[in-house]
């Protein structure tokens, strides 16, 4: 498929007026659609169903490098889907390759929500996100927090789903020396998250590397501790 006839067919639902306020919303300067989710949604399923892998990880890319807010929401849901077959290598190679481009909190959620989807189809991938603990992008260290964050939804984890809670835990531990209000925000959130299953292990948590934590993602992480 052409890129100029997949954005052509997004661009035919713009909403007047829909744009200027998402550039106002997001503060990010980029090309913006005034497109609805619902809109992206289904011509992202759409893709997804017709086009075969080879193709539709072509557009996902071509999507994603037009640096439209929009194009690149609907690049990462060409990805988001439980099993890709006849295997998820080259998507997984371009949702990491994303990551660096990535300065923007809902660009940012849909990609992980691909992301999270490939590392739940092979685990071991969770070796390839240790790496992104260490990056200088700050929304890359905040992608690793962000791709596991199902793993906090577990009330009675088995054991290779506890690991990978854990080894994510050691990360937040120790993001929480990291004053960045992103990072912040993101232990804050994964732990709170984390409450909502299993509360002993997020008050443990708070109780180690709660007093480096800022006050508001201290606060966050707590909402539902007594």
């Amino acid at each position: 498929m052409l890129l100029e006839d997949a954005i052509a067919s997004l661009q035919i639902h713009e909403v007047p007026g829909k744009a200027t306020q998402m550039r106002a919303y997001h503060k990010v300067e980029r090309a913006y659609w005034g497109l609805t989710n619902p809109v992206i949604d289904n011509q992202a399923r759409h893709w997804r169903q017709k086009l075969p892998l080879d193709e539709r990880l072509l557009l996902a890319a071509e999507l994603w490098e037009s640096n439209a807010h929009e194009a690149r929401i609907c690049a990462a849901k060409l990805l988001t889907q439980a099993r890709i077959r006849p295997d998820d290598i080259e998507a997984w190679g371009l949702i990491q390759s994303w990551l660096p481009d990535v300065d923007c909190p809902v660009i940012a959620d849909h990609l992980c929500s691909a992301g999270h989807r490939r590392l739940n189809s092979d685990p071991s991938r969770v070796q390839d996100v240790e790496a992104w603990t260490q990056s200088l992008h700050v929304w890359t260290r905040c992608a690793a927090l962000a791709i596991t964050l199902p793993w906090t939804k577990h009330r009675n984890p088995k054991p290779h789903n506890l690991a990978i809670r854990e080894q994510a835990l050691g990360w937040a531990a120790r993001y929480t020396e990291d004053q960045n209000t992103l990072i912040q925000k993101a232990v804050g959130s994964w732990v709170f998250e984390l409450s909502r299953k299993d509360p002993e292990r997020a008050a443990v948590f708070l109780a180690e590397h709660g007093t480096k934590m800022r006050s508001f993602a201290r606060k966050d992480a707590s909402r539902l501790l007594p």
